[in-house]
């Protein structure tokens, strides 16, 4: 029999997490990323209505709103404090 206090050599040392409770996790955005999110995807979505009101094939116009939401996205990250 093992001294008090030790555990017998066959058995996880690891101490054992209550699993009743979640863990608490912080939020899955920042507010910041959010925002920056957010505005590249209003600022895609504006590019695309405009290059099919302008005449251009809808893929072409989800083309040029998918780059308009990437440079966005590289815009408002570096503004946005």
């Amino acid at each position: 029999m093992p001294p008090a206090g030790r555990p017998s050599p066959g058995r996880d040392r690891r101490p054992r997490r209550d699993r009743t409770q979640p863990e608490r996790a912080g939020p899955l955005l920042t507010q910041r990323a959010a925002m920056v999110f957010l505005l590249a995807a209003l600022a895609g979505i504006g590019a695309t209505v405009l290059a099919a009101l302008a005449g251009n094939a809808w893929p072409v116009a989800v083309s040029v709103g998918s780059g308009t939401s990437a440079t966005a996205v590289l815009f408002f990250r570096e503004i946005i404090d």
